[in-house]
């Protein structure tokens, strides 16, 4: 049972060193996923309004060339008109002539709509550019940091990950499923505690459970926090076993 008692104190161990790894990094992953989420709305905004842009600034360039050819169409309309034989040709010309006009019109009308959109887009490109300039710097300062952070913290923690999956196979499944759904249902994840002047995590234990812990030859489950509770000399010891 000393046995199965160590393997829980080093999973503890091992657990509670990973959680202060993780900790030091704090929220600088899902800061950085943030920003780089923002980062691909902003460059995704920025390629939507080009596509306007260029689309507006092809249709401007094809209505001043269409403009054009009306234009000279109405120019040889009113010059047939000068030699017409019938009033039926005069007014069908003169139909014609006012189609030209029209589309002239319109097409003119158009024309200054596309300019005051591409004047609002140049805005809107300008203000998306700068804030994805400043977007871009604000992820490589947090890259940063987190990449120095997990540099100085992987290897420990990858050596970590190791031995708990070792301990996990070494040690029977009902134990590790225990410690493993107490653990889940814990916010500071301590799912086994050392005995400290008989006490668990400050709460007074019975004295007969603190005999039975001293005698470290069960699994002492405290009746008030359902963490389990062994003798500090596991700890001791699992930190001798565990050193990275």
């Amino acid at each position: 049972m000393q046995e199965v008692l160590q393997q829980l104190a080093n999973l503890q161990y091992i657990d509670s060193r990973i959680d202060e790894i993780r900790q030091l990094r704090g929220d600088l992953p899902e800061e950085v996923l943030d920003i780089e989420t923002n980062i691909n709305r902003f460059t995704a905004k920025i390629n939507q309004l080009e596509e306007e842009e260029d689309s507006l600034k092809a249709e401007k360039k094809k209505l001043e060339l269409d403009i054009e050819t009306s234009k000279d169409k109405t120019k040889k309309y009113e010059e047939q008109q000068l030699s017409v034989r019938n009033n039926r040709e005069y007014d069908a010309l003169t139909k014609e002539i006012e189609s030209q006009k029209q589309f002239v019109e319109n097409s003119t009308a158009r024309i200054e709509e596309i300019g005051n959109r591409l004047e609002e887009l140049e805005a809107e490109l300008k203000e998306n550019k700068e804030k994805l300039e400043e977007t871009e710097e604000h992820h490589k300062e947090k890259k940063e940091n987190l990449d120095k952070v997990v540099e100085s913290t992987q290897t420990e923690e990858d050596k970590l990950l190791k031995k708990r999956k070792e301990l996990e196979k070494a040690l029977d499944d009902r134990y590790v499923r225990s410690y493993n759904r107490l653990r889940d249902g814990l916010a500071n994840g301590i799912a086994v505690v050392g005995m400290e002047r008989g006490a668990a995590l400050g709460m007074a234990l019975p004295p007969q459970t603190q005999v039975e812990v001293r005698r470290k030859n069960k699994v002492i489950i405290d009746e008030h926090s359902g963490r389990i509770v062994i003798d500090p000399s596991f700890f001791t010891e699992a930190k001798k076993q565990l050193k990275v």
